[in-house]
């Protein structure tokens, strides 16, 4: 199986990038299954059904969420009956949204993704560590095909996360930080890992955001707007290669792609 994914969703900026280039990329990488980050999609915080709805329309097939998932209060409501999102598993039993679905394809394969949330630099949660071989366990015995998104700060707890995870599951790729690394590798029991897919959206800014206006909130410490940037519109994300009948990943690959 050949697994797209696409790294933080940022606006609309990020948004029109998918509706673009992402025809194209299916077809040069001959992909089965893409998923997106959209935890930035609406406005560069947080994501809306309407947004989630639009990316599923571009050809998008699931959506992981991250420390933003409850930003627009829209999605509250709404986000049991968006069956294609994925909130991270590690949140308070109880919670709305699902931490892990499976994937059916059109011709019956199926695919395993969970989302994860890093609690170093962040807000604590239920140890993504625990949680996370234990999803693992709970989506390999439906599909071979896992792939885990963890969204986390540190870059440390990502790699202590691969070696933990490593032959549990097909993929671990990490968000949140918008910059893409260039650490891609295969671990030693056959997990696809990178520490951060990147960003999606306008490049020309301070992780998505108006560079003027970051400067100037680290240089007074005041606060200001969350303004998103406007320019050089890319697209970051990986193609893994995935064995059908193991979950073993045989390649993994970063993308950048301008949209000009």
């Amino acid at each position: 199986m050949r697994i797209l994914f696409i790294g933080d969703v940022v606006a609309g900026a990020g948004r029109d990038c998918v509706k673009r280039l992402l025809p194209a990329l299916r077809d040069e990488h001959r992909i089965d299954l893409v998923i997106a980050n959209g935890e930035n999609a609406a406005g560069g915080l947080g994501a809306t059904p309407q947004v989630i709805r639009e990316l599923m329309q571009c050809g998008v097939q699931a959506v992981t969420m991250g420390n933003h998932t409850w930003r627009k209060k829209e999605l509250l409501p709404e986000i049991d009956a968006l069956p294609a999102v994925v909130r991270p598993a590690n949140y308070p039993a109880g919670v709305p949204g699902r931490g892990s679905i499976v994937v059916t394809l059109a011709d019956g394969r199926k695919a395993g993704i969970a989302s994860l949330i890093g609690r170093v630099y962040m807000e604590a949660f239920d140890c993504p560590f625990t949680v996370g071989a234990r999803v693992c366990e709970t989506l390999r015995a439906q599909t071979p095909v896992v792939l885990i998104d963890l969204h986390a700060e540190a870059t440390a707890e990502k790699a202590a996360m691969a070696w933990h995870l490593d032959g549990k599951c097909s993929a671990i790729v990490g968000t949140h930080t918008h910059v893409q690394t260039a650490d891609e590798r295969i671990m030693p029991k056959g997990t696809a890992f990178i520490t951060d897919v990147g960003m999606t959206g306008p490049h020309d800014s301070v992780i998505g955001l108006d560079a003027a206006e970051s400067i100037r909130k680290f240089m007074t410490g005041l606060p200001g707007k969350h303004t998103v940037a406007e320019g050089r519109p890319a697209l970051c994300g990986v193609v893994i290669d995935a064995d059908d009948s193991t979950g073993e990943a045989h390649s993994i690959e970063r993308v950048y792609r301008e949209d000009a």
